[in-house]
This record gives C-alpha cells, structure tokens and sequence, in this order.
C-alpha cells in the first residue's frame, strides 16, 4: 500500500504576519478622561481647600468641558496648554510633596492649563487623571514664556 502525502494544498502561500494584540498609549490617547480624586491635595501648598464655592464650580466646567475631548485632543493638539512635564522639570517643593504623599515614583505629571497661570496637576495612568494639586500661580513648573 502507497504512502499518501498528508501535506495541505494550497493556491498559494499564507501570509504570516502575527502581530501582539495588546492595549498601547495610542489607545488610551483616544479615550476620553475621567478623573479620579483620592489623591486630592487639601494641604498647603496647591491644595484645593483654599478655593471657594464660585472658583470650584468654574473648575468643575473646565474639567466638564474636557471630557467632550479625547486624551490626543488634550495633549497632542493642544500640547501648548496641556502637556506632560517630567518630575525631574517640576520645583523641589514640589519633587518634595511628591515624596511626602508617596508618589515620587511617577516619570512625570499632566498639566492642564484653565485660564492664564491656572493649574491643574495629576497623574495619569491610562485614561484617568489622579488629581492632585490646584496651582493657581503656576509655580509648580514656572514657565519661562511671558503670560503662561
């Protein structure tokens, strides 16, 4: 009896080309924020306690108002006013408080601008901002251009 040949036929060769599936930065940059609070400060320095009722309300707008956007529309397109800085580039002070809430092992913070100096401070991971800090005079990473 004749051995038969047990290979597949085929018209012609597949095209093996795997590629990992796995959720990437890209895919969180299209997602919108959401926030996450347990890390807000409500100390000296930055701390929201010192905001009243009227400046909350216009802060939870803003915040209202980036949901509407996805993480790229906050940081790519508008990289100007919103942007990641390295701990490394942030004050002392604030390097410090870092260490002093056990945070200090983050590469870097968000910053959202909301009007003029006005600051927003979290971290990010993934598409949630952990807010930390209300920095109203911009001095937790003085910029050195004029008006920011």
């Amino acid at each position: 009896m004749a051995k038969k040949n047990k290979q597949p036929k085929y018209v012609q060769q597949p095209k093996i080309e795997k590629k990992p599936v796995t959720e990437s930065e890209t895919s969180f940059n299209q997602a919108r924020p959401a926030w996450r609070l347990s890390l807000l400060q409500l100390v000296d320095p930055w701390g929201w306690h010192t905001l009243d009722q009227a400046k909350l309300i216009e802060i939870q707008g803003k915040l209202s108002g980036f949901e509407t956007m996805t993480w790229n529309e906050i940081l790519v397109v508008a990289k100007k006013q919103h942007h990641s800085i390295p701990v490394s580039d942030l004050t002392k002070k604030a390097q410090g408080r870092l260490q002093d809430i056990k945070q200090d092992d983050v590469d870097e913070l968000i910053s959202l601008r909301l009007q003029g100096k006005e600051r927003v401070w979290g971290i990010r991971e993934e598409q949630v901002l952990k807010l930390l800090w209300w920095d109203p005079e911009h001095e937790i990473c003085p910029s050195l251009l004029k008006n920011t």
